[in-house]
């Protein structure tokens, strides 16, 4: 496990293996790509980040990752493959899941609420980008990207 400290001063704790957290996951994260390209989103507010958000009620994991993924960027994710999960020890802890997804299609005329639409990078884009959401910029942020970089490397050869 890995804890380091977010932009906001609270502890964050990340692990690569499944289910260390006493709490159930009410989170999601999803990184999907296609090719070199990764997906994000333009939060109105907070910047570029990968989609995610809140499980519903009678809702599983993976169908909030689909869900949050189509509704902030109008893509169509399937094939979620479990990568990690991180604890945010905040007044309220809660714990979140980060997917790896495969893009299956990209819906160009969604209504946008919460973000304007999809944005696709490469990850050296990302690590150079000064508009990322404070989500984005943290230390398990940048782990993770670099397990994502090694499993990508070993996918390939």
């Amino acid at each position: 496990m890995f804890s380091f400290v977010d932009q906001h001063g609270i502890k964050v704790t990340l692990s690569f293996n499944k289910n260390v957290f006493s709490i159930p996951t009410t989170h999601v994260l999803v990184l999907a790509n296609i090719q070199e390209k990764w997906l994000l989103t333009k939060h109105t507010k907070r910047g570029l980040e990968f989609p995610g958000g809140k499980v519903e009620p009678n809702e599983t994991i993976e169908q909030a990752a689909k869900r949050e993924t189509t509704e902030e960027t109008g893509v169509l994710i399937s094939h979620l493959e479990w990568f990690a999960e991180y604890m945010v020890h905040d007044e309220k802890p809660f714990c979140k899941v980060v997917f790896r997804a495969t893009v299956d299609s990209v819906e160009t005329n969604f209504e946008k609420f919460e973000t304007e639409g999809p944005v696709w990078v490469t990850l050296q884009e990302f690590f150079k980008s000064t508009n990322l959401s404070f989500h984005m910029k943290d230390e398990g942020m940048r782990k993770m990207l670099k397990q994502v970089m090694i499993d990508e490397r070993r996918r390939h050869n």
